[in-house]
């Protein structure tokens, strides 16, 4: 397997934080030491935007193909020809135009095996929108582009957790969850703590839809009628599945080293406790596809945009996680197409 890793990564949106975040990531010459980044862009963007970083000119590389990028470099991949200027905290037409062109282009490039995975640097969900990009998110857009039925982890060191509906309004989510819905992430969050995480016996912890999941049935019946049957069947199958548990008392640290991941009902019952614990160092990473995506825990920060105020924090934790994961499903590819591999692997 090979050390270093080609790494693509999309601009988001020019008038937020992204490329800024981006910059001050391989401001640290170290990041190079096992990934070289190509940046979906335009160099005279990116060379303008790095002025108030101050990375050394001799750091980027403009090229035209990925065939071009070199080592210890910031390859910058032209996607448009035009020179634009960011309107830092503004939502434009332009930003969302130019988001979706990078994010196009680097998609195209995983799909040809021409990078060995993806960094997402944050959109404006709004402005995005057109014809070609008809989505919630990036998570929705790439499922769309990729092979495989998507499921949005959010990744730290205490926690990794998942969700069984994401972008969708709070009324809808009780008649969007099913018990064969469930069962499909649980199978999804599985697979990925195996191959992308090398966890042989993953535990999963399941939390209830209800406050105190339900009261048997007081408070609501999903967890009776719903949620249990999915946990029960995906034990059956073998995966190690418990719950559903209280979500108002489930996050403490007990009971998070106690698993080796947590299935949230909706966006926000499992967001707004991972955010709590893990922002600034949190990653948003896109499980089930057959290609691999990290993205920092963060939007797009109109508010702080331009004025070299951003923390990279995240963004390099979804480099690093980025890193991470390729290798372990290169291992796990590896180790199952060669069962000589695997069972010396696993001597005692």
């Amino acid at each position: 397997m090979k050390k270093v890793i080609k790494l693509a990564i999309s601009i988001g949106d020019i008038n937020g934080i992204g490329t800024e975040v981006i910059l001050k990531t391989f401001k640290d010459k170290r990041m190079f030491d096992f990934c070289t980044p190509i940046v979906f862009a335009e160099h005279h963007l990116i060379q303008a935007l790095n002025q108030n970083i101050g990375l050394d000119k001799q750091s980027f590389n403009n090229i035209g193909t990925i065939a071009e990028a070199k080592a210890k470099k910031i390859n910058v991949l032209n996607c448009w020809k035009e020179r634009v200027q960011p309107q830092f905290g503004q939502s434009t037409k332009e930003g969302g135009k130019l988001a979706l062109l990078s994010l196009q282009a680097a998609s195209k490039a995983l799909k040809n095996s021409e990078v060995d995975g993806l960094v997402t640097a944050p959109i404006n969900k709004d402005n995005i929108q057109s014809k070609d990009f008809a989505f919630p998110g990036h998570t929705e857009f790439l499922e769309h582009q990729h092979q495989g039925t998507a499921l949005m982890l959010m990744l730290s060191e205490q926690l990794r957790l998942g969700v069984v509906t994401g972008h969708i309004s709070l009324e809808k989510v009780s008649e969007t969850i099913s018990s064969e819905l469930i069962f499909q992430k649980l199978t999804i969050f599985h697979q990925s703590l195996v191959q992308d995480f090398g966890i042989r016996k993953p535990k999963i912890a399941v939390l209830g839809l209800n406050p105190h999941a339900g009261d048997n049935g007081l408070l609501g019946n999903e967890e009776q009628r719903i949620i249990q049957p999915s946990i029960e069947k995906a034990y059956d199958s073998g995966m190690l599945t418990f719950g559903p548990y209280s979500a108002d008392s489930f996050f403490s640290s007990k009971n998070l080293s106690a698993f080796d991941g947590v299935l949230a009902m909706y966006h926000d019952q499992g967001l707004i406790p991972f955010k709590t614990i893990s922002f600034g160092n949190g990653v948003n990473f896109t499980a089930g596809l057959d290609i691999i995506r990290t993205s920092p825990d963060h939007g797009t920060g109109y508010d702080i945009a331009g004025k070299n105020k951003a923390q990279e924090s995240s963004f390099r934790q979804a480099v690093y996680a980025c890193y991470d994961i390729v290798k372990k499903r290169q291992e796990w590819t590896e180790l199952n197409n060669n069962p000589l591999i695997s069972l010396e692997k696993n001597k005692p």
